[in-house]
């Protein structure tokens, strides 16, 4: 019999929970129990025994056994005002915890949950969302509040299934972790009918069959054929203008330091995925900013201008041409270094693709004997140069907006909110434009020193309104350190009404609106779009939002010139609640946006 020793080890509970069940087997006895439970307290037991450490719901009837098993296994719950903003709760701290949470809701309350499994979809966040749902006796006769969520949330997550027998909910719950857990990470769904949720079975319904561990296990990793391995690593080594680019799989297998130690030992520059985690700080001296030709311009002339390009933990999806040119020029080795055999499928336009562990191809990597300080000096000049640029750019455009009381600019805004930011504070920042912005405002700061506990922001999908949901997230894991939100006006209108659960549950964030008056992103593609130059149907009124925040026991303060943003920030910081500095901003067009609009007037889609 194989046993995981070293699991065992660090759960003591699940260890002798394991051996009752092997002695008893052993003597030949047949394992029985006089207390019997709700399905949804199986349920409880069966997360708790993988070691979930928050559940995020809007509680509902459906769901009520699941939450009596909560609170008998203590695990803390979080009451949301929204289901997207539970899934959204649960997307952020198991982007920032590296460990799955759990995304409860009611039948009805599914639908709402559905962006949320997007987003998470899009960042590879294994989130498991559960749903209370009709009855499993009359499905397909019209039950209560009936839906197919299965096959609604199927092409959104890894594995989407029904619980059809109260007996093996716990095998459900392994099957659901496993998949959220190994090969490439994502979303989960589990089905729970309301009948079985709240029918009785024997508390150790199950627990005879494998596995008899059932606390979670070390994932598995691929280790790299020693052949591929050794052909990948000799083209980098015979190459002379080498570059990495981090992805997803870099985050979920833990590896970031170990790219960091590659990028600064063998001098490679090290890009990031865009719109996804910042896998190094922006003020590490191996990173040089996004792959992204428009967000951080020195990133096209490093990739065109490589001879070895290598994506580890990242998909050749629409951000990186698919592999294409002009994207990476022809005559450049692309090379796909990837945890699992899925996301290698997505590589296949790759010259070289190799199936490793990215932690265990960076090792590898580290250790041949070759390095290029010439190529890596050559980016961080760059760097610098793109960063005066900026820096020449804002003031000169600061300078206009004081002599002529025009309201700041939005990346003014994004480097003054850092400066008053402590190096293990987190930063969040959402919207369109916003977004964009401040990608390149965190660029410039870290390469003047600055340095941040964490950023988040939305991935993939650029899904509106995660950030304020994100943000108390951050403050949730992180209680002892200030979290700072940077929301487009659209953004807060899309998912500002997750504030409540920093009210609710004492996390107190500080949300800084840049408010331009209206969907900025859009109205500047309108602009140069439409014929009559002009923008239709995206300005928003005045909105108060400083006022909605004192309405609701926070602190709240308008901010119309720049002079008055650094105290504001810190009276609010200070304030010991949740608070919003709204902040007047011109709408200005960011590269990239300016970049998608000549682009999308130019094509041709019939």
């Amino acid at each position: 019999m194989v046993r995981d020793e070293a699991s065992f080890q660090t759960q003591p509970a699940a260890r002798m929970a394991a051996l009752d069940v092997w002695t008893n087997k052993d003597m030949g006895r047949q394992m029985t129990s006089s207390n019997r439970i709700r399905g949804g307290a199986l349920l409880a037991r069966a997360l708790r025994d993988k070691g979930v450490e928050r559940v995020f719901t809007l509680s509902g009837g459906f769901c009520n056994p699941a939450l009596e098993g909560f609170m008998e296994c203590q695990m803390p719950v979080i009451n949301c005002p929204h289901e997207q903003v539970a899934g959204h709760l649960a997307d952020g701290h198991t982007r920032i915890t590296r460990r799955p949470s759990v995304c409860l809701v009611g039948p009805e309350g599914f639908a709402n949950a559905v962006p949320a499994m997007l987003e998470a979809a899009g960042e590879r966040c294994p989130v498991i969302f559960i749903t209370g749902s009709s009855t499993l006796k009359r499905k397909g006769a019209g039950g209560f509040k009936e839906i197919d969520d299965v096959a609604i949330a199927a092409p959104l997550v890894k594995y989407s299934v029904e619980v059809v027998d109260g007996g093996r909910i716990g095998e459900f719950v392994e099957r659901a972790w496993q998949a959220a857990t190994t090969g490439y990470p994502g979303p989960v769904h589990i089905s729970l009918p309301v009948d079985i949720m709240f029918s009785s079975f024997d508390e150790d319904v199950g627990q005879t069959e494998r596995p008899w561990n059932r606390s979670a296990r070390p994932v598995p990793r691929p280790w790299p054929e020693p052949a591929a391995l050794d052909r990948i690593l000799r083209i980098i080594e015979r190459s002379e203008r080498p570059v990495v680019i981090g992805g997803h799989g870099v985050w979920w297998s833990h590896s970031e330091s170990k790219l960091e130690a590659m990028g600064r030992t063998l001098r490679i520059p090290v890009f990031n995925v865009p719109y996804h985690t910042k896998l190094l700080g922006e003020e590490c001296e191996a990173y040089m900013g996004l792959a992204d030709f428009h967000q951080y311009h020195p990133s096209k002339q490093a990739i065109q201008n490589a001879d070895a390009v290598v994506l580890v933990g990242g998909r050749l999806d629409n951000q990186m041409n698919f592999g294409n040119p002009p994207f990476f020029p022809e005559d450049t080795t692309l090379i796909c270094v990837n945890g699992s055999s899925e996301e290698l499928e997505y590589n296949h336009a790759a010259d070289e693709i190799l199936l490793s562990d990215p932690g265990a191809f960076l090792d590898a990597l580290a250790g041949i004997d070759r390095n290029w300080p010439e190529w890596f000096d050559l980016q961080k000049s760059r760097r610098d140069a793109w960063v005066r640029g900026w820096e020449d750019h804002v003031a000169s455009e600061t300078a206009r907006d004081m002599a002529e009381d025009r309201p700041m600019h939005p990346l003014q805004l994004g480097l003054d909110v850092q400066a008053e930011m402590g190096c293990e504070d987190w930063l969040v920042f959402d919207g369109g434009n916003t977004h964009f912005w401040n990608e390149i405002a965190v660029n410039m700061a870290g390469w003047r020193g600055q340095k941040l506990g964490g950023i988040l922001h939305p991935g993939n999908y650029s899904l509106l309104g995660v950030g304020v949901s994100f943000g108390i997230a951050a403050k949730a894991t992180h209680p002892d350190r200030q979290v700072v939100v940077i929301s487009g006006d659209g953004a807060f209108l899309s998912g500002g009404l997750s504030v409540e659960a920093a009210f609710q549950e004492g996390l107190p964030i500080t949300v800084v609106i840049d408010n331009n008056g209206g969907l900025d992103c859009i109205s500047q593609q309108q602009e140069r779009l439409f014929e009559s130059g002009r923008h239709f149907a995206t300005d928003f009124r005045d909105i108060p939002f400083h006022s909605m925040f004192e309405g609701l026991g926070g602190h709240g303060e308008l901010v119309e010139r720049r002079s008055e943003l650094g105290p504001a920030l810190r009276r609010a910081m200070a304030s010991g609640t949740t608070a919003c500095v709204n902040v007047k901003c011109r709408g200005v067009i960011s590269p990239i946006v300016a970049a998608t609009s000549d682009k999308r007037d130019k094509a041709s889609i019939e």
